[in-house]
């Protein structure tokens, strides 16, 4: 009989007696307990579905991570939700599918190493935040939970979704290319604005919260697909730096022309953005690159090089014209008018935070602290950078903690990539994925872009990648020989068919 019924589900009829069932389940709920229930059964099968194609095409969803994370924060396309609620939501969905997939081995003992001990650490001073009461307010746990997603949670997921999902040499350079194609795709949207202006949503924007910080002198800041010009320009420091550290060491010729053209494209961008700092983590980042090279081959032309155009930025006024040109050179001025206001504003809060080792506490902002509170001034001044606002809500000792715990982390990515990983263009790979990394830590001392969409997923992401480079070594050496056979093959039969074609 049991047999009888499993083969009749599995053929058309079976899916008529499946149906039929889920309707009458149906017309029970509505008579028993109204239309919710009903409701609920009635689309149960797209629940199904859905669940079906997530656990089928699992790498999709992956992917779909990385473009929401690209255009969340774009003017053009409106969320009812809290930006940070699709992010969050598929970075558990992702963690929660490979828990339970039971059909391949799952990859968590990756997630047993130094990265992971430094994110614990981080992760027991926030929970012991939520006990610091400074400001007097009493435990908010709304406003702690939401400033510890946004510090601690989602770099937690980010990591553990980078180490199960990047599983393979074909996952991880089909990544770098989308990477490339999203920062294309933003430096094609900021030669929209630049060429053809603002659409209806950006030019509200720019004339209602904007422009106080994006029409500088007169120059427009370019922000392109991303929440501000900071943002965007220190991403594209970062990205374009990882660019051309993978032209530099790749072996593959198509790899390396694709490379350097997306480097060249999105530094062209990082310029459009006015943002200064950019300047900074590009130079610092590729500093990392050339110390975890250890190749002379590609530190002296590198410098050299890169020299070359610093030295025409500081020391001369080639391109003065330009008027981005112009505001990135002001950034190696010392009496720069913007940076003496941080300085001001970092001076006061310090004043502040002798009597807060702790901070005003992850609940307490500029919008609950009251008037005559004596931590108010302190809740309302603006951070303008990453580490200041950690300095303001977790003290002196809660930073301490994020910059130990962040050192940790990069010390062992940089260990990894000198002294583990035999392969050059992996040593490639991990040593401009930890320059993009020190990059994104430049502009987060400057401004506050460390946490903001995509930059914590790319640049988090990326250095999680390091970590699981040596597992992936033995494949991505048999995959790159694989491809170089298949380059050579190519180019022998280009030139039959050439030397074919004289005869």
């Amino acid at each position: 009989m049991a047999e009888r019924i499993a083969t009749q589900i599995q053929t058309g009829g079976g899916r008529v007696i499946v149906l039929f069932l889920l309707f009458l389940v149906a017309i029970y709920a509505l008579i028993t307990a109204g239309l919710p229930l009903f409701a609920i059964v009635c689309i149960s099968p797209l629940f199904i579905l859905a669940a079906y194609i997530m656990f089928s095409w699992k790498m999709s969803v992956f992917w779909l991570l990385f473009f929401v994370n690209f255009f969340v924060q774009f003017k053009n396309i409106h969320f009812s939700l809290p930006v940070s609620v699709p992010n969050e939501l598929l970075q558990i969905l992702l963690i929660a599918i490979a828990i339970i997939d039971i059909r391949k081995e799952p990859l968590f003992e990756r997630t047993l190493n130094l990265m992971s001990f430094s994110l614990s650490i981080w992760a027991i001073f926030c929970f012991i935040e939520l006990l610091n009461d400074t400001c007097g307010l009493g435990i908010n746990f709304s406003g702690w939970y939401s400033l510890t997603r946004m510090i601690c949670f989602q770099i937690i997921y980010i990591f553990i979704v980078f180490t199960l999902y990047i599983s393979s040499p074909e996952v991880l350079i089909k990544y770098f290319r989308i990477w490339a194609a999203l920062s294309l795709f933003a430096v094609f949207w900021t030669w929209k604005q630049k060429t053809f202006g603002f659409t209806t949503a950006e030019n509200i924007w720019f004339e209602n919260t904007g422009i106080r910080t994006h029409l500088v002198s007169g120059i427009i800041r370019y922000w392109s697909t991303f929440n501000d010009a900071a943002t965007y320009g220190c991403n594209a420091a970062g990205s374009a730096l990882t660019f051309f550290v993978i032209a530099i060491t790749t072996k593959i010729k198509w790899d390396r022309i694709f490379f350097s053209i997306s480097g060249i494209l999105v530094t062209w961008g990082m310029f459009q953005s006015g943002t200064r700092t950019a300047m900074f983590c590009l130079i610092a980042g590729f500093i990392v690159f050339l110390i975890l090279s250890k190749s002379i081959r590609i530190i002296v032309p590198s410098a050299i090089v890169g020299g070359f155009f610093l030295g025409i930025l500081i020391f001369t006024n080639i391109g003065q014209g330009n008027n981005q040109i112009r505001r990135m050179r002001s950034a190696f001025k010392r009496n720069d008018a913007s940076a003496n206001v941080r300085t001001i504003n970092q001076q006061t809060i310090s004043k502040y935070m002798q009597d807060a080792p702790w901070g005003i506490g992850y609940g307490a902002s500029y919008d609950n602290v009251p008037a005559n509170n004596k931590y108010a001034k302190l809740s309302k001044i603006p951070p303008d950078s990453e580490y200041v606002f950690i300095w303001v809500h977790a003290g002196p000792i809660g930073l301490t903690v994020f910059l130990i715990t962040t050192a940790m982390m990069l010390l062992g990515a940089c260990y990894i990539t000198m002294f583990r990983l035999k392969s050059k263009s992996l040593v490639g790979i991990g040593s401009g994925l930890c320059g993009a990394f020190v990059a994104i830590q430049v502009g987060g001392y400057a401004n506050q872009v460390l946490m903001q969409f995509p930059n914590c997923l790319i640049f988090y992401g990326g250095l999680t990648i390091v970590y699981i480079l040596p597992y992936l070594e033995p494949a991505w050496i048999e995959y790159e020989n694989k491809r170089l056979a298949e380059q050579e093959e190519k180019k022998r039969l280009k030139l039959e068919k050439k030397l074919a074609s004289r005869v």
